[in-house]
């Protein structure tokens, strides 16, 4: 059911009611629709304000000594889901409608050469309640905006990677739903970002029921140049015969797997495993979530193809960082600087998040 949908019912709901206490409620609400021909939720919206005010004017003129608690006729309590989703459509659309969002690159390094090789591309959200990316995405997707949020997010990257050096590859983050939207291969008419540029980058499993779909949607623009990365969270042997299936260009591992993976025999032997299979299968193994100078150096041994985290470049709004990560990686002094003045080079630093 559309949230306009929704919106109709509850005040249909409301309109109906016959209480005469209810009067004035119901006044105000059809006041709202006048107001707002068409558009039931925005009016639906209005009227919840305008009651939270009238709501906050009567408790600040009620004397202090007396305890008596004056609340105007609420909404019928059956529609309260109802109401927090129309408020989230309201939240989401207004960051749209605003553009409410920037992007952030993290350099992604190949570990043998020592040079950026590409950058992941996050979303930053100009908010004053602090959420994070994936709140909001999640609050879109509850709403049925979740596309809508995501190729908001793809064009805010596309257009912001105009900055970056064209030997970048740039991965983006994508459900698998979005891919077979239609707008997608649109999308790469509009922008300047070319096709064989672009990684994209599952944040999801492939649902079983979805996958033919995504294959056929997907194939045209790989036959561009398009390539896909998925990473080990996809578990399970259903997952790994359709990753095999999809012949993904990027397999990413995260801390489950390298952290103190210089430390730790199983995790370095777990590591060395993927190496093989990857090799065996010709995709490129990115190691994201590098903390410590050890864990490089060993994934570096190991012979993982690229790496990413914190020790190596966090994710910055500013073109100035990302021309900076045009220099050759130094381990050496990555080591010297993390342990500091006075600081053995063998000595164990706090790891950086």
């Amino acid at each position: 059911m559309s949230v306009r949908v929704q919106a109709w019912g509850i005040i249909a709901a409301v309109l109906a009611d016959t209480d005469p206490a209810g009067a004035a409620v119901r006044q105000r609400l059809s006041n709202s629709l006048d107001e707002n021909p068409g558009v039931p939720e925005r009016a639906l919206l209005e009227y919840l304000l305008e009651t939270r005010r009238s709501e906050a004017n009567t408790a600040d003129s009620l004397e202090p000594a007396r305890d008596i608690r004056l609340t105007p006729p609420a909404l019928p309590p059956q529609f309260a889901e109802q109401v927090d989703a129309i408020r989230s459509m309201s939240r989401i659309s207004a960051l749209l409608e605003n553009q409410m969002l920037m992007t952030a690159f993290q350099p992604i390094y190949g570990l043998e050469g020592k040079t950026v090789v590409g950058v992941e591309a996050l979303s930053r959200f100009v908010s004053d309640d602090g959420a994070t990316a994936e709140l909001w995405f999640a609050e879109a997707a509850a709403v049925g905006l979740g596309a809508n949020l995501e190729f908001s997010a793809l064009g805010s990257a596309a257009a912001a990677a105009r900055g970056l050096p064209e030997n970048l590859y740039v991965s983006l983050n994508i459900s698998p739903t979005s891919c077979t939207d239609p707008r997608l291969p649109e999308l790469f008419e509009h922008i300047d970002l070319s096709v064989d540029r672009v990684v994209l980058e599952l944040t999801e499993d492939i649902p079983e029921e979805e996958y033919l779909q995504f294959i056929s949607a997907i194939n045209p623009l790989r036959e561009q140049g398009l390539r896909i990365a998925v990473d080990d969270t996809h578990t399970g042997a259903g997952a790994l015969s359709r990753m095999l299936h999809l012949r993904p260009d990027f397999l990413k591992v995260g801390r489950n797997v390298i952290g103190d993976v210089d430390k730790d025999g199983l995790q370095r032997d777990l590591a060395a495993c993927l190496v093989d299979f990857t090799d065996q299968i010709g995709i490129t193994l990115v190691a994201e979530g590098i903390e410590t100078v050890g864990e490089l150096k060993t994934l570096t041994e190991l012979g993982i193809s690229a790496g990413q985290g914190f020790l190596l470049g966090r994710p910055s709004v500013r073109p100035e960082d990302w021309a900076a990560w045009n220099t050759r990686l130094d381990l050496d002094g990555l080591e010297r600087q993390l342990a500091g003045p006075g600081r053995s080079r063998t000595g164990r630093g706090k790891k950086t998040s």
